[in-house]
């Protein structure tokens, strides 16, 4: 797994992404809000019937917890390594030993709620990175986006990060080795 180490490069390192490293990044994006209005639509945050959870809950959580100390580290250009994917834990946990105390279980309204708002974070946050990352054509990391439209409307210079997880890299690879004559 790559590095969660926050390794920031001048604003003009990297190169802008092309056509197909910005569809790329519109369709991720739209992946991650589609997974977004799934759990709000099926109402994700509340516990079914039995008291367990929603299966749609669950289908999120390993990727986010894999994903959420990128999109801390580097969305907020923090040095924090692990613990962002750490603390989700203990978070998450602590919800669930919090639903067992009062109800005997470790599923239940507690540990639903805990849980959707991480993953409505989570992949919120990611989702309108990679949107705006392919509208405006961020370089590196769409986590970097919102840094790069600030960077836009006020002149101010902005630091640059390459995408340590996924095809994104690769790409914009790719296409700035087609784009050189």
């Amino acid at each position: 797994m790559a590095s969660t180490d926050l390794t920031l490069d001048e604003q003009g390192t990297l190169p802008k992404p092309g056509p197909v490293g910005r569809l790329v990044r519109l369709a991720f994006g739209l992946l991650c809000i589609y997974y977004i209005y799934s759990l709000w639509t099926v109402r994700g945050f509340l516990p079914a019937a039995d008291g367990s959870l929603q299966p749609l809950l669950w289908n999120g959580v390993v990727l986010g917890l894999i994903l959420v100390s990128y999109v801390v580290n580097i969305g907020f250009s923090r040095p924090w390594k692990k613990r962002p994917a750490l603390t989700s834990v203990g978070l998450l946990l602590g919800a669930a030993g919090m639903n067992y105390l009062s109800s005997g279980t470790l599923e239940g309204p507690i540990t639903a709620m805990v849980l959707s708002i991480w993953l409505l974070y989570v992949f919120g946050h990611l989702g309108l990175a990679f949107l705006l990352s392919a509208v405006i054509g961020t370089p590196g990391c769409e986590m970097r986006a919102f840094h790069h439209v600030y960077s836009q409307l006020t002149g101010t210079p902005t630091k640059e990060h390459y995408c340590p997880v996924g095809p994104l890299h690769p790409i914009d690879q790719w296409e700035t080795a087609r784009r050189q004559p």
